[in-house]
């Protein structure tokens, strides 16, 4: 493992569509299709904050 998980800080679906202003709709959409990597606790998902840094930072689209 590259990491020690100790270092790393997950979030919750709610957290996330804080974060990156949407619903948590839009946030359970980007997990289910494999846009946002999760780790499913139970009933609930955790997302790790580097994987949303990325998530912001990354252009979605072309537009111009």
């Amino acid at each position: 493992m590259a990491r020690d998980l100790s270092e790393v800080r997950f979030l919750t679906v709610a957290e996330v569509a804080d974060m990156m202003r949407v619903s948590t709709m839009t946030v359970y959409r980007m997990v289910h299709a494999g846009e946002l990597p999760a780790i499913r606790f139970g009933r609930s998902f955790r997302i790790p904050e580097s994987a949303v840094a990325t998530a912001i930072e990354t252009p979605i689209a072309d537009v111009g």
